[in-house]
């Protein structure tokens, strides 16, 4: 089983993720002003299963690369931790691109308001990168079942980028607004997400093998 603190810390760095903008964000906000809240859950709902579908890949791909190959976990540690640096370097680095905009959307059917927001989470290659890189500083091979210890992080995850997602959805036309009238709050956005994860990175980096 996981720890409190374990708990907290993963929850607290997938909020901070999950706040930053990116193509789900957009996506839902865009959606849910063209056609409505309802149209904006119904995408949510094919996010979540993307997000169901990576979990389980990353799961069962960590699960079977640490079990096999002795040095796998801490491939994956440093490897991860590059990414998260590089993450933080997109973050902080002078003239950054603009993180959002709002885009004009058509109104669509229900099943294809589900598939695109499946489609939009599941081709964004950021979000598989995330969970190979984030759920194995938060695993501890001597406890519990690796595979058990990741589905149970990826729940969390779920949970909070749902939640936020949800909430998002709902207040849409507000977030955009204020997103679009104080850009100050996008820089100061990138350097608090700039600096979570290049600290993450050097903790992980700093760890000994477990």
């Amino acid at each position: 089983m996981l720890d409190a603190s374990q708990v907290i810390a993963f929850a607290l760095i997938c909020l901070a993720m999950v706040l930053t903008p990116g193509p789900n964000m957009i996506y839902l906000i865009s959606r849910s002003i063209c056609q409505g809240k309802t149209a904006g859950f119904i995408s949510l709902a094919g996010v979540a299963t993307g997000f169901i579908f990576y979990m389980l890949c990353a799961s069962l791909g960590i699960t079977v690369l640490v079990v096999a190959i002795p040095y796998a976990y801490d491939a994956i540690r440093i490897a991860g931790a590059i990414y998260l640096l590089w993450l933080a370097w997109k973050a902080l680095k002078p003239n950054a691109d603009p993180i959002f905009d709002i885009k004009n959307l058509s109104s669509d059917s229900p099943i294809k308001l589900f598939l695109m927001g499946f489609f939009t989470n599941l081709l964004n290659p950021k979000i598989a990168i995330m969970y190979l890189s984030l759920l194995p500083q938060f695993i501890h091979p001597q406890h519990a079942s690796i595979l058990f210890q990741s589905i149970q992080l990826g729940i969390i995850q779920i949970m909070v980028s749902v939640s936020i997602n949800a909430l998002i959805v709902f207040s849409a036309g507000t977030i955009a607004t204020f997103l679009q009238r104080e850009p100050v709050w996008a820089k100061l956005q990138r350097w608090f997400m700039g600096t979570v994860l290049a600290a993450l990175a050097v903790r992980i980096l700093l760890d000994q093998r477990r």
